[in-house]
């Protein structure tokens, strides 16, 4: 059984208020406690830095952290995976900048960057977003999309480094391969990566000439995605890797997927239960009736008892929206208001059936309507007068 996620303020042992400083304060305690370099071969410990970063990553970005505090893990990712990060170097290619002056920077697996050494120049590509619309009986059962993208893929002639078959990158002269350089303004000292190379620590001299030194190039693919049943607007899909390629052989970037529900003629949404209006007649709503009702689910008969008030609603429970994030969560409920339709026409037949009933029941009502050409009649003989004095 797997367990549940830890709650990402909860992680940071922060309020759900806290600063972005606030933010940056815990995640660096944290992380300096459980660094790979100071737990080696800890796993325990390498999950908890790891599981620091994921929550950082979210809580720093507002975007995602306004999506976090309105749905929760469901909002930020898909399925419930390992956060924004393939490995522990992913962690130090986005947040290594908080450890330096520490006198580590890299992995302990030395598959990183140390306090200064060479850069091996791999970059996760970026993130991509996309926005798929579907109808609510789409949402209802779940569903499957493709999605056409444009996005950078790896040059295949050159394998991604940019430069010319036969040749390879340079160590950069400015920085000296390190990636960065420091920069001093009056007492105080600055390390910033490096405006010649990127912060890669290395120079592609002579060009491939299908990227243009690139190391990618830009090319339409079409994914398919799968749509969780229960979704609705504003939730959001991750499709880890499927985003920019890496540049010098890193890791792909993510693919975030926007849904958006198309608004149904029939039924209202309203969070996980559906709302619909029925129309009945004074007959069905004074003396009951069965009747066939749609659902999402299909046909269902609705009993409506007898003295059915206007505005009355009857609950289906479990025929509303399932719960998107498992078979196990909460399903709605259908809400039937009822609504009584006053005829505006009525033939004879229904006119004195009703008189006879407002007869029984002791209410005044208009008398019968007389003709167009008697009224007129009337009015001019003088009778309405007369009648009035």
């Amino acid at each position: 059984m797997m367990a549940a996620q830890r709650d990402y303020y909860e992680v940071l042992g922060v309020a759900r208020n806290a600063s972005p400083e606030e933010l940056k304060k815990a995640y660096k305690k944290l992380a300096l406690k459980y660094h790979p370099d100071r737990n080696p071969d800890d796993e325990e410990a390498i999950g908890k830095f790891k599981e620091a970063s994921e929550a950082f990553e979210v809580l720093n970005d507002p975007d995602k952290r306004a999506r976090y505090d309105r749905h929760g893990h469901a909002g930020v990712k898909s399925g419930g995976g390992g956060g924004g990060f393939n490995d522990v170097n992913d962690i130090f290619s986005a947040f290594g900048d908080l450890f330096e002056g520490f006198g580590f920077g890299g992995s302990g697996s030395g598959g990183g960057r140390r306090g200064g050494g060479a850069r091996s120049g791999a970059s996760r590509g970026e993130s991509l977003q996309a926005t798929v619309r579907i109808d609510l009986p789409e949402a209802f059962n779940g569903c499957k999309r493709e999605l056409r993208i444009s996005r950078h893929e790896g040059c295949d002639i050159c394998q991604g480094s940019g430069c010319k078959p036969g040749s390879s990158p340079t160590k950069c002269s400015t920085c000296g391969g390190h990636g960065q350089v420091i920069q001093s303004q009056g007492f105080f000292r600055f390390q910033t990566s490096c405006p010649a190379c990127r912060g890669r620590g290395t120079v592609v001299k002579d060009s491939c000439v299908s990227c243009n030194g690139q190391g990618r190039i830009m090319k339409e693919v079409v994914r398919e995605v799968n749509i969780p049943a229960g979704v609705d607007s504003g939730m959001q899909l991750c499709l880890r890797g499927e985003g920019e390629a890496g540049l010098n052989g890193g890791p792909r970037g993510d693919l975030y997927v926007d849904i958006e529900v198309k608004k149904h003629p029939l039924f209202k949404r309203d969070g996980q239960d559906l709302t619909y209006r029925l129309p009945v007649t004074i007959a069905q709503a004074s003396l009951g009736a069965e009747i066939e009702i749609p659902t999402l689910k299909g046909p269902e008969t609705l009993k409506i008892k007898p003295g059915t008030q206007p505005g009355e609603i009857n609950r289906l429970r479990g025929m509303g929206m399932p719960d998107p994030r498992g078979a196990n969560g909460r399903v709605g409920d259908l809400l039937v208001e009822v609504q009584v339709e006053i005829p505006r026409k009525l033939s004879s037949e229904q006119e004195e059936l009703l008189r006879k009933l407002a007869e029984l029941d002791h209410k005044n009502v208009m008398p019968q309507r007389k003709s167009f050409f008697e009224q007129v009649k009337t009015f001019f003989s003088g009778q309405n007068s007369e009648e009035e004095t």
